[in-house]
Order: C-alpha cells, then structure tokens, then sequence
C-alpha cells in the first residue's frame, strides 16, 4: 500500500510540474511577444485636387504630411484617426472647355485675350475611418496564422478645411481608398495608401459650379482631392494576457 501511495504521489507531482512549466512557457511567449492595441506615428506624400479645373489623378500633385493614431478591434480591423496638412493646386489654362462664369477678379487674362484661373490654397483635413485588412497582421501568438504584410481598404468620415482663396471653405468629406502595411519588427508598421476625399462642397478651388449647371444630391459637381501617403506608426499598449481569453 506504501508503495501504491509513493507512486500515486509521484504522479501526482509530475503531473503539477508539467502543469507549471507549460504555464510559464506560455506566459512567457505571451509577454515577449505580445499582441498591441495601439499605434501612432506620421507619413508624408502627395494630394491632388479634382474638380472643375482638373480631373487628372497625376496633375498638379503638392506635398501633404499626415499625424496618425489607430486602434485595434482585432488582427482584421481597427479605427485610424489622422490629422493632415497639404496644398491644393490647379489652373483652368490647359482645359480645354469654357467657363461662363468668368470676371475680372479671379480669371486672369491671357496673352489672345482669353480669360484663366489659377489658385493655390492650405488644405487642413482630419478623418477617422475604419480599416479592413484582408489577412490578420501582426507577429503577437493571439494571431492565429498571423501575417507581416496585409492589403487593407478604408471608408469613414472627415472634415476639411481650406484656406487662401476668396474665402475659407469648411467642410464634410467622404474618405475612401486602399493600402498595404508592412510589419517591419514587433513594434514598427510600414504602410502605403492611397485614397480620395469626396467632399460636400464645389468651393475648394475658391469658384462655386463656373458651368452654371444646376444639380442635387450631396457629392454632385462638388470638388474632391486624392491622397498617396507613406506612414510609419509605433505600437504600444500590449493585450492583457491573463485576461484576453483565446
């Protein structure tokens, strides 16, 4: 019977042991490798304006910079918030079109006589959008099949605010675009978008509808503005291990 006991205590802290080691290589897998909750950081790039004096993606392109934060629902989808500063820039001079709406305190003359309009304004935009990512991204053990590079789409809302023309313009835009991030270590985030700003007004360019055309519905004849931007963001604020259930 001593030794039946003996044997069965043997176990029993075999069993304990095992238990223990396995909890502690577990714990400490999850520590060294974490999964982050959040991101910040910046990127810079290019905006171009389209509208009634420009309706070319790759004319016209000014510098833009880009403040970023973003938190994580999980390894597919998070919100971004970005605060952004550009200029926007077009000319009517290689349009081939006529504009009604010409007088002499805007639209400039030319050497035949016939009348241009030429603007460079500030533009101020802060959107917040949430982002799908195709594949689960991050190298944390709580992604299963994780990914360091991902595609990803974006959709949400903003505001923009333009300044230097007959008068400030704020309004609402529409944010929409495409992407890929690149976890280039466990804290460092590498991604490439691009996106267009739908926004509510015709008056970014400083000249509301020249075609005098009439039109109804809240993104018709209005003015937007394209966005390629290159972002590099920190992670931090890892997951609670030992209360994140897998």
């Amino acid at each position: 019977m001593k030794v039946v006991k003996a044997n069965g205590q043997r176990r029993t802290m075999k069993f304990i042991v095992a238990v223990m080691l396995f909890s502690f290589t577990t714990t400490s897998h999850a520590q060294s490798d974490p999964e982050y909750m959040m991101e910040i950081g910046a990127g810079a790039g290019l905006t171009g304006y389209l509208g009634d004096f420009n309706g070319n993606l790759t004319k016209e392109l000014q510098p833009m910079a880009t403040g970023v934060f973003r938190t994580l629902f999980n390894p597919h989808a998070g919100l971004k918030f970005t605060g952004s500063w550009g200029k926007l820039k077009g000319s009517s001079k290689d349009v081939e079109t006529f504009y009604p709406n010409q007088n002499d305190g805007i639209w400039n003359p030319e050497g035949d006589g016939r009348l241009h309009y030429d603007f460079s304004h500030t533009l101020v935009d802060v959107s917040c959008v949430f982002e799908y990512n195709f594949w689960p991204y991050g190298t944390g053990r709580d992604y299963r099949g994780a990914k360091r590079l991902t595609p990803f789409i974006f959709g949400g809302v903003g505001a923009t605010y333009v300044s230097g023309g007959p008068k400030n313009v704020f309004t609402a835009n529409v944010p929409m675009g495409i992407g890929v991030k690149y976890k280039l270590a466990d804290r460092l985030n590498l991604g490439v978008e691009w996106g267009i700003h739908f926004s509510l007004s015709d008056e970014l360019d400083g000249v509301k509808d020249p075609y005098y055309v009439k039109s109804s519905g809240p993104f018709k004849n209005t003015d937007c503005y394209s966005a390629l931007l290159v972002t590099l963001t920190y992670s931090f604020k890892a997951r609670c291990v030992t209360c994140w259930k897998e």
